[in-house]
């Protein structure tokens, strides 16, 4: 179930808000400028199927989603927990960055939880199947898949370099509870 913890950024353990209801995480997270939907997430994936199965088996999604916002490029990324590499990939987002472009997601399968350092407050958002989550350019966040990950997300980019994260320096995301599942 996707919910949605509110903290001030300086008092990490002392959540100001909680949310479990979609229109109450739809409108926080919106007051921030982040874009939080549903949809239609039903169709299982097998577990061997790889980018090109998950694109066929979610055309109709990442269609209605690529016409609407323009976005070129469409990949998924796809982490089981025995992945020999889930330790590295979990490290590698873990620290406050931003994107020069939206960063935006749906998750098919499993969960992740995204911290979103916004002004005076961080909003640690654990996204489910069926979330699309778009971060705003430029804002400041990070992401935690857990220490055993798994989830299935279609990301969308306007262009390739638009992805990489430009890391802040920031020591903040230390200071948050980690997501486990």
């Amino acid at each position: 179930m996707s919910h949605l913890t509110i903290y001030p950024d300086d008092q990490p353990g002392t959540p100001s808000g909680v949310y479990t209801d979609i229109d109450d995480i739809r409108r926080e997270l919106g007051a921030v400028g982040v874009r939080f939907e549903r949809v239609d997430a039903s169709i299982p994936l097998p577990d061997g199927a790889g980018q090109d199965e998950v694109l066929a088996a979610y055309r109709h999604v990442v269609e209605a989603e690529r016409a609407a916002r323009g976005y070129e490029i469409v990949d998924v990324v796809r982490m089981k927990p025995d992945a020999p590499n889930a330790g590295e990939a979990r490290k590698k987002f873990l620290s406050e960055h931003t994107h020069a472009e939206d960063e935006s997601r749906i998750l098919v399968e499993g969960s992740g939880c995204f911290y979103l350092h916004a002004g005076q407050q961080v909003l640690q958002i654990v996204c489910t199947r069926g979330d699309l989550i778009s971060v705003p350019a430029g804002m400041r966040h990070w992401f935690d898949m857990g220490p055993r990950p798994l989830f299935a997300a279609i990301r969308f980019f306007e262009r390739p370099e638009g992805w990489v994260g430009d890391f802040t320096g920031s020591a903040i995301a230390d200071l948050f509870p980690r997501y486990a599942p």
